[in-house]
C-alpha cells in the first residue's frame, strides 16, 4: 500500500483530501505544519506528498525545496495544493521542484487521478535505475 503524506492547515480540506485517499487504497499520515512535515518525512519516507504552500512554521516553497535537495528525498513527487494562483507563486513551484501545482477549489477525483499517476511514474523511474545497477 503506497503512503501519502497529507501536508494541510484547512482542516476542513485536510479532512476532504486524506479521506478519499484513503477510500483510494492509500495509507495516509497528515501534518499541519510544514515543520511537522518534515519530521514525519524524515521518520516515515512517504511514497508522494500533497503540499500546501500557506503553512504554518514553515511554507511549502521551502519544504519542498528542502527536500528536492536531499538525495534520500527529491525523488519524492510533490503536488503542491494550494489556493495561491498568481502566475509568480505557479513559477515558483516548479523552481522549487513541485511534480505538480494544483490550485483550490480543486475537483477530488481528479486529484486522485494525478496522484496515481504521479506515484505510476516514480515506480517506473525507479524501476528503470534499478536496471542500469
Amino acid at each position: 500500500m503506497k503512503r501519502i503524506l497529507v501536508v494541510e492547515d484547512d482542516p476542513n480540506v485536510l479532512s476532504v483530501v486524506a479521506s478519499r485517499l484513503e477510500v483510494s487504497g492509500f495509507a495516509v499520515t497528515v501534518a499541519e505544519d510544514g515543520q511537522k512535515a518534515l519530521e514525519q518525512i524524515y521518520k516515515e519516507k512517504p511514497d508522494l506528498i500533497v503540499l500546501d504552500l500557506m503553512l504554518p512554521k514553515r511554507d511549502g516553497f521551502s519544504v519542498c525545496n528542502q527536500l528536492k535537495r536531499e538525495k534520500k528525498f527529491c525523488k519524492i513527487p510533490i503536488v503542491m495544493l494550494t489556493a495561491r494562483t498568481e502566475p509568480i507563486d505557479i513559477e515558483l513551484g516548479d523552481l522549487v521542484g513541485a511534480d505538480l501545482y494544483i490550485t483550490k477549489p480543486f475537483d477530488t477525483k481528479e486529484l486522485i487521478i494525478k496522484i496515481e499517476e504521479l506515484i505510476k511514474e516514480a515506480e517506473a523511474r525507479a524501476d528503470n535505475s534499478d536496471m542500469g545497477n
